[in-house]
């Protein structure tokens, strides 16, 4: 099945037409040999009902040292694991709150200037790494950096305002994440082609929305798409698609583990899972900026 996340889309990603990255085309052997099994290569590889590649019947002693070797695990395989994913997420999420809480107190309120170059620097990684065929854990971990300083700078300027409004777009950004994992763990959310594509189609007007707004703003028009009543509802829809892109996030997990993706797999799945999260915590500052604003 071809990966329905734009971040997991492209070739060379976790499952690519029902297979992973040509597993299933190849014989049993080879591709043991492919995935790091410690028995490839060996005559058990293909064994089928009992009889090896040639067909010829295993011998009393194949068949003991067979049963007597050790399961396969995930280990072994080099597989993809939900373990790894977590780990690798874990990481990636750690070296942003790191590089947040450096810029938080380092970075004056007044001055943007390094923030607006972290948060440029981290574009271009971004798109380095979703354009990139392998997986680069150093570069996911660089964009992990260069996005929480950028997040740690607006925070702080935001908070300078809105006393308190950052641990409560965190605390906003952790609720969304749990209702939705539980939603989509539950089975109420069901990641189907229909549901991709009204989400997808819903995210470019979004993103068209906002291009439009920002090169309002910039000759000096606002059109309220930020502020006002009309502004929250907008935040709302930002939120919700944050959400969305969170359960195309958990499929494509689930997915990569089915079809035996490799265990860096898992530094990509983490890398999906903080876009996420991060476009979810901007979306969550601006609404309480927003509401607290109005009061």
């Amino acid at each position: 099945m071809r990966s329905r996340n734009p971040v997991f889309s492209r070739e060379g990603s976790f499952t690519r037409d029902n297979q992973y990255a040509g597993f299933g085309t190849q014989p049993a052997g080879q591709q043991a040999q492919a995935y790091g099994n410690p028995y490839a290569g060996n005559p058990y590889a293909d064994n089928v009902h009992g009889r090896q590649a040639g067909g010829r019947p295993l011998t009393d002693q194949q068949l003991a040292e067979m049963y007597g070797a050790p399961a396969a695990g995930p280990a072994q395989t080099g597989r993809m694991t939900l373990d790894d994913v977590v780990a690798r997420t874990s990481m990636t999420l750690l070296a942003l709150v790191a590089a947040a809480a450096l810029a938080w107190f380092v970075v004056p309120v007044e001055n943007f200037a390094l923030a607006g170059v972290a948060a440029i620097a981290a574009m271009v990684v971004g798109l380095v790494i979703s354009f990139k065929r392998s997986v680069n854990p150093a570069l996911i971990l660089a964009y992990a950096g260069l996005e929480g300083f950028f997040l740690g700078a607006i925070s702080k300027a935001f908070n300078a305002l809105l006393p308190g409004i950052a641990i409560q777009a965190v605390l906003g950004t952790t609720a969304v994440f749990a209702a939705t994992l539980i939603a989509y763990k539950s089975g109420r959310i069901r990641v189907t082609p229909r549901y991709t594509r009204i989400g997808i189609s819903i995210a470019m007007g979004f993103m068209i929305l906002m291009l439009v707004n920002l090169v309002a703003t910039a000759f000096g028009a606002d059109f309220g798409f930020r502020s006002g009543p009309f502004g929250i509802v907008v935040g709302i829809v930002g939120i919700a698609l944050g959400a969305f892109f969170l359960t195309l996030d958990f499929n494509e997990v689930e997915e990569g583990i089915r079809h035996g993706a490799p265990e860096r797999e898992a530094w990509r799945a983490a890398f999906g899972l903080t876009l996420s999260l991060v476009w979810i915590y901007l979306e969550m500052l601006r609404l309480i900026a927003i509401l607290r604003g109005d009061d």
